[in-house]
């Protein structure tokens, strides 16, 4: 078996998975390491059984609200076991599935955890200890982020983001730590499921980075669903034995909570542990790598993509990293992505999704006189028999001067995928106008969308 590709990929997540693939597809010889199981963390420990544990605790509402529409569902009860287990279950089904995918492809997939031994070399040592020397024409990093742990007593008895997807069962009480994505839809999952949450946020809000009245309407939200979320604290040490569960955080403030688990969802970093980046000469800027526009690091046959650039840190940006780096280096065909925008989601509950500029990015853009509001509130039909909030939230940003719309945010059911099909008209340069000249489709959410006064 030859060691010499044309390709070597490092890490099997939604970049380098998507890169292997299709540069393959242009005949390239391509190598794929991995040290970990096939999928990455949106497959394996990310997007993917994190959506469906939101899924899963969302059945809660709907129980609740069913004899409002005439449903006597009984005594319910929930076997958190069983859906953590099925979930687990899911995503052994996709590390298959991608495996298959690879081979398919016709991309070999070396397993091991690999390291530069030069600008054109990996050594890859798998689970035996064995050890084997690939060589490559390009290499392209892609292994991604890692969860950190803040640096206080007794952080090692919490839970990272990762360990929640191995948990077997779940406690009566958590304490979140964190007020990012991961932490807000965690909290999210945890009181669906019926346990007791309490979220410590360093800051005075959620979300930081969306739009900030998008993100108080989550947390309105949030808090009308039962989470106990606490502004202004932050933990300084977590005491107790983890495996019994019985364990006490204790804020900076001297209070001390107890619970039966606390989650650490305090940031990511790229995974440059091991790698071994010196010996390639590959420049490293803070905990991540810089690329140019080409996914090029500073050094020309080695390129990176996704997390570990640390730009926009969500799959779909990886993938499309990873593709345009092999349409430019194996297909001929030379593109770019574009950050400039990107639609995202936070799968809370309520659930949020923007695209383009949040109200304070337009008016550090175009000055507050630049600019018009446009909102609807209103509780969903969906609500009107129970009864029931939070109402959701529509907004859209206009630039007064070219009337183009700037940015689209919503807060309710349904909201990535709204967002997803406005990402479209935002990218081609719609205006308020065009939004206006849209039919409505009735009754749905999203015709609020297009029918907001001017």
């Amino acid at each position: 078996m030859s060691d010499h590709f044309d390709l070597i990929v490092l890490g099997a997540g939604s970049g380098g998975l998507a890169a292997a693939k299709r540069a393959a597809s242009y005949g390239a010889r391509v190598a794929i390491v991995e040290g970990d199981r096939v999928g990455g963390t949106c497959v394996i420990r990310g997007c993917v059984p994190k959506k469906l544990l939101v899924y899963g605790s969302s059945y809660r509402h709907l129980l609740a609200d069913a004899t409002s529409y005439g449903w006597e569902v009984g005594d319910v009860r929930l076997d958190a076991s069983r859906l953590l287990a099925n979930v687990r279950t899911e995503v052994d089904r996709l590390n298959t599935l991608h495996i298959g995918f690879l081979e398919k492809a016709g991309v070999e997939l070396v397993r091991g955890w690999g390291r530069f031994s030069s600008a054109t070399s990996v050594v890859v040592t798998g689970a035996d200890g064995n050890e084997r020397e690939l060589q490559g024409q390009r290499i392209l990093i892609a292994v991604g982020g890692r969860p950190q742990r803040p640096e206080i007593p007794g952080a090692e008895l919490g839970w990272l983001s990762d360990d929640m997807f191995e948990l077997e069962s779940l406690p009566e009480r958590v304490v979140v730590v964190g007020a990012g994505f991961i932490a807000c839809e965690f909290a999210g999952i945890l009181n669906g499921l019926g346990v007791q949450v309490t979220q410590l946020v360093r800051g005075d809000h959620l979300l930081r980075g969306f739009d900030r009245e998008a993100s108080e309407a989550v947390r309105a939200g949030m808090e009308a669903d039962g989470i106990e979320i606490r502004f202004a604290h932050s933990p300084a040490a977590i005491t107790g034995q983890c495996a019994p569960g019985e364990l006490s955080v204790t804020t900076q403030s001297g209070e001390s909570i107890a619970c039966g688990g606390v989650l650490l969802a305090t940031g990511r970093k790229p995974f440059l542990k091991g790698l071994n980046l010196e010996a390639a000469g590959v420049a490293v800027e803070g905990s991540r790598i810089p690329v140019n526009a080409d996914q090029r690091t500073n050094v020309p046959s080695i390129y990176a993509v996704g997390d570990v650039t640390d730009r926009i840190n969500l799959t779909p940006v990886a993938v499309d990293e990873g593709r345009a780096f092999a349409d430019t280096e194996f297909g001929h065909k030379p593109r770019q992505v574009d950050h400039s925008l990107v639609a995202c989601a936070v799968f809370s509950q309520p659930e949020l999704a923007s695209v383009g500029l949040t109200e304070e990015q337009a008016i550090a853009r175009c000055g507050a006189d630049g600019i018009k509001l446009h909102r609807a509130r209103f509780r969903p039909m969906s609500q009107a028999l129970p009864a029931r909030d939070p109402k959701v939230l529509l907004k859209l940003i206009v630039d007064t001067a070219t009337n183009k719309v700037l940015g689209c945010h919503m807060v309710g059911e349904h909201a990535a995928e709204i967002i997803q099909m406005a990402a479209i008209a935002i990218g081609m340069g719609a205006t308020k106008a065009d939004f206006d000249r849209t039919m409505a489709l009735h009754p749905s959410v999203a015709e609020e969308f297009v029918t907001m006064p001017n």
